[in-house]
């Protein structure tokens, strides 16, 4: 069974205890919060501006399937979490 006490404390020192938990909990929700924010979408422009490349090379790369399209139409789009996931680190 939990119970509460109290013992005498300063009022700052309570204070600093109360903002410490608060900002630990918000820290902890922030983080969570950021894997729920839905993906943003990128046209084939988008991503070749993004990439510094040029829009064939983007074609090139999405025929040789190293980024992941999707299409609505005729509208090519790609998920920019996908597009930056296939960025490779140098040796």
């Amino acid at each position: 069974m939990n119970s509460i006490q109290f013992t005498q404390i300063e009022p700052q020192q309570l204070k600093e205890e109360i903002a410490s938990a608060v900002k630990g909990q918000l820290q902890n929700f922030f983080n969570e919060f950021k894997h729920l924010q839905p993906d943003e979408w990128l046209t084939r422009e988008d991503v070749a501006k993004l990439l510094k490349v040029s829009i064939s090379t983007v074609n090139n790369w999405k025929k040789a399937e190293k980024l992941i399209s999707y299409g609505i139409g005729n509208r090519v789009y790609f998920r920019r979490s996908e597009v930056e996931r296939c960025l490779q680190p140098l040796k």
